[in-house]
């Protein structure tokens, strides 16, 4: 679709359930620009450090929207997924805890990504 590109997307998810719309629009983001073969960095912090473990993406339902354990798993396929170093602790959600492919990384490394030239970096 897009081409190859020099850029790398790099999505921050704030919500889980508690704003499922926000929560599904950054995976559809991520998931889309991914399938353009955009370089792509999922960031979850907040209540979507939840979908870093197995199954919990399986329990997320929203009306008309693609179901987000497969947006997930095409991102983990050709994309970078990393949970928030401090949100995960305060989920006591641990590098053992996590989906393969997963990492756990603090705001350095965001800014690092964010900030790397030719980034564009999205928040929801």
């Amino acid at each position: 679709m897009l081409g190859h590109m020099a850029r790398t997307l790099v999505v921050k998810a704030t919500a889980g359930a508690d704003a499922p719309e926000r929560c599904a629009q950054a995976f559809t983001v991520a998931a889309t620009a991914v399938a353009a073969g955009v370089d792509v960095s999922l960031w979850l912090t907040g209540e979507s450090t939840w979908f870093a473990v197995p199954g919990r993406a399986q329990q997320f339902e929203l009306p008309h929207s693609a179901p987000l354990a497969e947006l997930l798993h095409v991102i983990l396929t050709s994309g970078r997924v990393t949970a928030c170093t401090q949100c995960a602790a305060r989920r006591e959600i641990g590098p053992d805890d996590v989906l393969p492919g997963v990492r756990i990384a603090g705001a350095a490394v965001f800014v690092e990504e964010a900030m790397t030239e030719g980034a564009q970096a999205l928040v929801y």
